[in-house]
């Protein structure tokens, strides 16, 4: 019924179950070289950038609210407070938990629907179509593979493979 949901809300939650994953790990890595797990999530790719805690607090609002907006759902609250690992692999699951809430029916019309976002400086205006294609899914690869980088920058034995997880194929 909508290429729009198969081209966000399946992919949303594949990409956030391998940044859980990503970030397990570097929760195992500060753990087994006994370092506090903080500096990882507050390490950044460059001083104006943001944290670890923050990419992941991004990537998570841009498929909420990406997946909320294009249907005309309400996207459930969640503070950006989370200073653990634990906490931001939970908010993860909170986010997948919506995710798997959003019918593919909620779709209908949303290629053409219109979605206005509220920035600092400007309030955009966009198609569904647009909006999801061109501005959510850049910017949630963006957020999650900047978190993926953050912690291969700060020795977390991370691959191609970690970031991609399992990649549904035909054979």
């Amino acid at each position: 019924m909508s290429d729009l949901y198969d081209a966000s809300v399946p992919v949303f939650d594949a990409m956030l179950k391998n940044l859980s994953a990503l970030l397990a790990k570097g929760a195992a890595h500060a753990a087994a070289r006994g370092f506090d797990p903080a500096v990882l999530l507050n390490a950044r790719l460059a001083p104006d950038m943001f944290p670890l805690v923050k990419q992941v607090q991004i990537a998570t609002d841009a498929a909420k609210f990406g997946a909320a907006r294009v249907t005309g759902l309400q996207a459930p609250p969640t503070p950006d407070d989370e200073t653990t690992f634990e906490q931001l692999i939970a908010r993860i699951e909170g986010v997948r938990a919506f995710l798997a809430t959003v019918p593919r029916e909620a779709f209908a019309g949303a290629d053409d629907r219109r979605v206005e976002i509220k920035l600092r400086t400007r309030s955009p205006v966009f198609e569904g179509r647009t909006y999801v294609l061109h501005w959510v899914l850049p910017n949630f690869y963006f957020h999650v593979v900047t978190a993926y980088a953050l912690l291969r920058h700060n020795g977390v034995e991370l691959g191609k493979n970690d970031y991609l997880g399992p990649v549904p194929t035909l054979a």
